[in-house]
């Protein structure tokens, strides 16, 4: 559980970005807010104030720079703000305001989830983002469920992305369900925090049998998708593997290099090895899955150290 301390320490990071970045006329609005939500966690000035942050703040990204981003990683290990805007960091900390006090605190959650139910898409998106900071992570969960369930790609990726709340709140079929859908609606498995720790035999199975199901469709399947099978793969998907390591696609055939190294299996080194400048080069830490995407967009197709 989170205790009044974490809570005004995550505020007063928030913050501190905010004032650095908003005039001081919107600073002491959002300070004039947090105090009255705070005296008054459930009453119409949370809703409101939410609601008018972008007008009052602005909407302008963050930009945070290379030490705020470490200390926000310090402050919170795994969460990323690299990609917020003004009017979200102020909509988290108005949020968090409700919660200062051990009353605030205690109906959070049903806060969040009547407020995200009720909210346009930029407070979702904004609530969502805040799932990191928030007390009692375990009860916030349904919030979390209702995101990764969202046909608004940017409102699934607010949960699924550079957040480590969902590898330490979701179970192990929530989580599945999170990483499939990622690549059935074309997102990208690179942001997904803690992605290699949480692999599992399941989520490999659901995702050959998936990609089974666009091969049969004769459709592409991403090359990411591969990260997920490698440590599961055995003997049991080996041919799937040399079958993307086998193809005229260079980053499918650096995806199922990589499948293959994870692998393990004499069987699969031995495939490896028949590409012996990739296998040198994945040995050597050169090609690695975070550099086959740059942060699922920019692909290393030109890299010069790589073969």
């Amino acid at each position: 559980m989170q205790d009044g301390s974490e809570t005004a320490t995550r505020m007063g990071l928030l913050r501190g970005w905010l004032a650095a970045r908003v005039s001081p006329e919107a600073l002491q609005w959002l300070d004039d807010q947090a105090e009255k939500i705070a005296a008054a966690p459930d009453q119409r000035v949370l809703t409101m104030a939410i609601g008018l942050a972008p007008r009052k703040i602005g909407k302008a990204p963050l930009d945070l720079t290379a030490q705020e981003l470490a200390a926000a990683a310090a402050v919170r290990p795994g969460f990323n703000a690299r990609d917020w805007s003004t009017d979200q960091a102020a909509r988290v900390f108005l949020l968090l305001a409700s919660a200062a006090s051990s009353a605030g605190e205690e109906g959070f959650a049903a806060r969040l989830d009547r407020l995200f139910r009720s909210g346009e898409i930029g407070e979702q998106l904004a609530l969502l983002r805040g799932l990191p900071l928030y007390p009692r992570a375990q009860e916030n969960l349904s919030t979390a469920g209702e995101g990764i369930r969202s046909a608004v790609q940017p409102i699934f990726e607010a949960v699924a992305h550079s957040s480590p709340y969902p590898a330490e709140q979701f179970s192990e079929a929530m989580w599945n369900q999170m990483v499939v859908k990622t690549l059935f609606i074309n997102s990208t498995l690179v942001p997904v925090v803690k992605l290699d720790e949480r692999r599992n035999a399941d989520l490999a199975r659901m995702l050959v049998d998936y990609a089974h199901e666009r091969w049969a469709a004769g459709r592409v399947v991403s090359p990411e998708l591969w990260r997920c099978v490698g440590p599961f793969a055995g003997n049991r998907y080996l041919d799937d593997l040399a079958r993307v390591f086998r193809s005229a696609d260079r980053d499918e055939h650096r995806a199922g290099a990589l499948a293959l190294f994870e692998c393990a299996t004499p069987e699969a080194l031995a495939l490896l090895d028949a590409d012996g400048l990739l296998a040198a080069s994945i040995r050597a830490g050169e090609l690695t899955w975070d550099r086959l995407y740059d942060a699922g967009i920019a692909k290393l197709s030109d890299h010069p150290s790589l073969p």
